[in-house]
C-alpha cells in the first residue's frame, strides 16, 4: 500500500484560534519537510480560488456559515518550487487545479508545459507532478472566469451543462499538452438529451429556453472560441507528469485516456462497490502509453486521527483518538453547513482512519487493497503543526509496518 499526504493548509478557526497566512504556509512547509523525511510518497495539496470570507456576504453564499479560507494555495505551480527546494524526495501533487480558473484550459496547458520544461534544468527534474485536474468545487470560483449561464437556454440547463463544459476544457486542456494545434471547430460539440435532465419538466425548460420544443437533442455553442493555435513550449517532455481526472463519470475518464494516459482522483467517501467498477473497467481503457492500469493510478483521500501515546494504553489511545475525530467533524459541519447532524458525523468517523495504531491499521486492511495509494490527511482542522508531524511520524513507525509487513 502506498501512502501520501494531503495538505488542505485549510486558514479557519479551531478551538478559537485562526492562524494567520503566515503561519499557515509556515507550518504547512514544517509538515512537507516531515513528509519527506518520513518517507511518504507525494505531498497532495488542495486548491481553492477567491476568498470565502468575501463570497459569504453576497447574495447566494455557497457556504455562508464557514470562518476564514477553506484553502490558502491558488496554484501548485507556483508552490511546487518551494516544496522541492526544501525537500530531497516527495514529489509532488494537485488536489484539484480547477480548469476553469486563472485563464481556463489552455492557460493551464501552457503553464504546466512551462513548469515541465523549466523543471529539467534543476535538479528535481526526476521528481513527478501528479496533476488532478477538475470543474471545481464552488461556482463562485469560476464565475469570475466565465463559468456562468449565458442565455435561457443555459441557465435551465446548467446543473447537468456544467459537467459538459468541463468535458470541453479537459480536452482542450489535454489536446494542447499532447501538442495538437486546433481551433475551437474541432472540439467536440455539446450537447444534452433528455436523459441526462433529472426529469421530463426540466428537459422542457430546457427545450422551451432553446426555442426547440420538440428536440431530442439541444446543442451549446463552445464555451472556448479561438482560431487554429498551437501552444509554447512545443518539445516538453511529460515523461515526469501524470495527471488525473478529478470526476465520478466514466464517459469523461474514458475520453480522456483516448488523448494521454489519465489516472481518476477520488477526493471524496465514494462507495467501494462504485471504487471496484472503476478499476475493473480503467485496464481496458487505460492509454497505451501509460502502461498497464495499476491501482495507485486512482488515490484516494482519507481522514486519519491516530494515538500512539507511549504513556497511555491501548484502550486510552483508542479513547483519544475518537474524541479527536468527533470535535474535528463536528467542527467542520458545523463551519461548512451551520448545522450538527450526529448521524452524520458518526458517519464520518466511520469512514475516517480512527483508533490507536493496532486499529487504524486493522482499518486499513479491512478497508482498502493491498495495491492502493491514500491520500492520509492528517491536518484536517487541525492548528496545532507539531501534532500534525508526530501523528505523521507515529503513523510511518507504527502502522505502515503492520500494513506492509516490514519491520
Amino acid at each position: 500500500m502506498l501512502f501520501d499526504v494531503f495538505f488542505s493548509i485549510c486558514q479557519t478557526p479551531v478551538d478559537g484560534v485562526q492562524p494567520s497566512e503566515r503561519e499557515m504556509f509556515s507550518h504547512f512547509f514544517e509538515q512537507v519537510e516531515a513528509a519527506d523525511e518520513l518517507g511518504y510518497g507525494v505531498a497532495w495539496v488542495a486548491e481553492s480560488h477567491l476568498s470565502c470570507e468575501v463570497q459569504k456576504n453576497n447574495p447566494g453564499a455557497v457556504i455562508p456559515n464557514f470562518k476564514g479560507e477553506i484553502g490558502l494555495n491558488t496554484d501548485i505551480l507556483l508552490l511546487a518550487p518551494h516544496i522541492l527546494a526544501r525537500t530531497r524526495r516527495i514529489e509532488i501533487g494537485s488536489a484539484i487545479k480547477s480548469l476553469f480558473c486563472n485563464g481556463g484550459p489552455i492557460a493551464h496547458a501552457e503553464a504546466v508545459k512551462s513548469f515541465l520544461s523549466l523543471q529539467q534544468f534543476t535538479a528535481n527534474a526526476h521528481r513527478r507532478l501528479h496533476l488532478g485536474v477538475a470543474a471545481g468545487r464552488f461556482p463562485f470560483s469560476s464565475a469570475p472566469y466565465g463559468i456562468v449561464p449565458r442565455n435561457a437556454a443555459e441557465k435551465a440547463a446548467w446543473p447537468a451543462l456544467k459537467g459538459k463544459i468541463f468535458a470541453e476544457s479537459l480536452e482542450i486542456f489535454l489536446r494542447f499538452m499532447r501538442g495538437d494545434i486546433f481551433a475551437s471547430a474541432d472540439v467536440a460539440g455539446t450537447s444534452l438529451t433528455r436523459a441526462e435532465m433529472r426529469s421530463d419538466d426540466d428537459w422542457n425548460k430546457v427545450t422551451m429556453a432553446a426555442g426547440t420544443h420538440d428536440a431530442a437533442r439541444v446543442d451549446f455553442a463552445h464555451r472556448w472560441d479561438f482560431a487554429r493555435s498551437g501552444i509554447v513550449p512545443k518539445e516538453t517532455s511529460l515523461e515526469s507528469l501524470q495527471i488525473y481526472i478529478g470526476s465520478h463519470e466514466a464517459k469523461i475518464h474514458d475520453f480522456a485516456n483516448t488523448i494521454l494516459p489519465c489516472g481518476v482522483l477520488n477526493l471524496s467517501i465514494t462507495p467501494g462497490e462504485e471504487i471496484e467498477r472503476t478499476h475493473a473497467r480503467m485496464p481496458a481503457t487505460y492509454h497505451r502509453d501509460g502502461g498497464q492500469w495499476q491501482r495507485s493510478l486512482m488515490p484516494r483521500t482519507v481522514l486519519v486521527f491516530l494515538d500512539a501515546t507511549p504513556t497511555l494504553s491501548s484502550a486510552q489511545q483508542s479513547a483519544r483518538a475518537h474524541e479527536k475525530a468527533r470535535n474535528a467533524l463536528n467542527a467542520y459541519w458545523s463551519a461548512l453547513e451551520g448545522t450538527l447532524d450526529p448521524a452524520r458525523i458518526e458517519n464520518a468517523v466511520n469512514n475516517a482512519l480512527v483508533g490507536n495504531a493496532l486499529e487504524v491499521a486493522t482499518q486499513l486492511k479491512e478497508r482498502f487493497h493491498a495495491d492502493d495509494r491514500l491520500m492520509l490527511w492528517f491536518d484536517f482542522f487541525n492548528h496545532n503543526s507539531k501534532e500534525v508531524i508526530t501523528t505523521m511520524r507515529d503513523f510511518q513507525r507504527f502502522v505502515a509496518p503492520l500494513v506492509n509487513g516490514k519491520n
